[in-house]
């Protein structure tokens, strides 16, 4: 018997609100592989050591969340693509001795809304402008999408975000300023909402959307896993638009992860009902 089992993980802090482990463990199982990810606290001071400690012990791979998502670049040996474009890490994977650094933020969200629309030809209306909205712009455009609209409280960091997709990416990218409710264009084919607005505790936050503004014909996502079904999501139901929650995103980064580490397609169903059994 082997009992120097494979080691993964996620480095954050704080670390102890992240449901990760327990879908990426129930897939580990559902899937015959004795493998263990493990959920750590991570201080910025002691990043650069985790990193050094993981890469020591020889960890297959880890994912980084807040704080560390831009911090932990410099210790590592190279960038996918999606991650050199936006410019952050959420997953890093070994490959023989180097640790590279990937960004399944945007891909799992692509992945998810992919059971529903294709984002190719689309037209999009993204709210945020912070780290996951940048992943999520950035593999919208490499998806195909066409015009991007990045609506954001803070023009500097929203135009920031717009000009990355028209210097790197194909697709047409403007800023729109967010000054109160943000009508939604009747051509507009995707809404995303991808800011903390209506996560938990806070759940009954709405974002300063107007309502009244989405169609039956658009498709409305939001990224916040806690709680799936936010506010946003029960508003755009009841206009008759089809909905895309966070969960889905969240399970489709562990499918990727897992991926990357194992090479196994890992089942996400498995992975979103051990989620559920949480009762987020």
């Amino acid at each position: 018997m082997n009992f120097l089992l494979p080691l993964t993980g996620s480095f954050a802090q704080p670390a102890g609100e992240n449901p990760t482990v327990a879908m990426i463990e129930a897939a580990f199982a559902h899937h015959g592989l004795d493998w263990r990810y493990i959920n750590v606290e991570v201080a910025p001071e002691d990043l650069g050591d985790a990193v050094r400690g993981a890469r020591a012990m020889g960890w297959r791979g880890f994912n980084c969340s807040i704080p560390h998502k831009v911090a932990v670049i410099e210790h590592l040996d190279g960038l996918g693509q999606s991650a050199e474009i936006i410019g952050a890490v959420n997953t890093i994977v070994r490959r023989g001795d180097r640790l590279i650094g990937e960004n399944t933020d945007g891909r799992g969200f692509v992945a998810a809304l992919r059971e529903v629309v294709d984002p190719r030809g689309k037209s999009i209306v993204l709210f945020g402008a912070g780290g996951a909205a940048r992943a999520v712009a950035v593999e919208m455009a490499l998806a195909g999408a066409t015009r991007i609209t990045v609506v954001n409280r803070s023009a500097a960091r929203g135009q920031a975000v717009a000009d990355l997709l028209n210097t790197r990416t194909a697709a047409q990218a403007r800023y729109a300023p967010w000054t109160g409710p943000f009508s939604v264009p009747q051509d507009t084919d995707i809404v995303i909402h991808a800011t903390s607005v209506g996560l938990y505790p806070d759940v009954e936050a709405m974002p300063d959307i107007d309502i009244d503004s989405l169609t039956p014909g658009m498709v409305v996502a939001d990224g916040i896993h806690n709680p799936p079904r936010t506010r946003l999501l029960r508003a755009a139901q009841g206009r008759g638009c089809r909905t895309v929650d966070g969960l889905g995103m969240l399970v489709q980064q562990g499918v990727i992860g897992i991926k990357y580490w194992t090479g196994v397609d890992a089942d996400p169903q498995v992975m979103r009902q051990a989620l559920l059994d949480l009762d987020l």
